[in-house]
């Protein structure tokens, strides 16, 4: 599940739609998803959803809105891609659309280390402190649901069994918030 409905508010523009090399931010973070182990790709819209959607199509992937972007943050969008998931589905790898440099293969850790047992909620760690995507088994997707207005997702981090994966990947901790960061971390 790729969250994209923020509004973008410290960058003063949609930076999701801002050019990383070739493509734009949401689009390289998609092919990132792409190349990794996952199953199928959901981009969750909102502020600007008709470009952001059209970048998912272009991308192949589908595209579901929130309703609730503006007032639910990044909770209500992870609610509604749950909420919209076949049974079938025994997890998610939840990944900010503005973490264009996360490599596939931390995200194939994540999921490997879920088949193989080590977690029903785990986050990836660099250099000590715990980053992003994490990935939420479906034994946790009705407290996620269950969270009220206001809450986060990482609200569920808090949980005791938490399994913490050591990766290589410093892209864990950067994401696009301003300005400063786009222009330091784009190709």
């Amino acid at each position: 599940v790729v969250l994209s409905a923020g509004q973008s508010k410290r960058m003063g523009r949609n930076k999701l739609l801002l050019p990383w090399g070739d493509v734009s931010v949401l689009a390289q973070t998609i092919q990132q998803a792409k190349a990794a182990l996952v199953h199928e790709t959901i981009v969750v819209s909102g502020h600007e959803s008709d470009k952001i959607e059209a970048i998912a199509h272009d991308e192949g992937v589908a595209a579901i809105y929130n309703s609730q972007y503006a007032t639910g943050e990044m909770l209500s969008s992870l609610q509604t891609a749950v909420a919209q998931l076949d049974a079938g589905v025994t997890a998610v790898v939840v990944i900010l659309g503005d973490q264009p440099l996360v490599k596939p293969e931390t995200l194939d850790q994540l999921l490997i280390a879920y088949w193989q047992g080590q977690g029903d909620i785990i986050a990836p760690v660099y250099d000590g402190r715990r980053g992003n995507p994490v990935l939420i088994g479906r034994k946790y997707f009705a407290d996620l649901l269950a969270l009220p207005v206001g809450a986060a997702p990482r609200d569920l981090l808090k949980q005791p069994s938490v399994h913490l994966l050591p990766v290589n990947d410093p892209a864990i901790h950067q994401d696009l918030d301003d300005e400063a960061s786009y222009e330091r971390l784009r190709p």
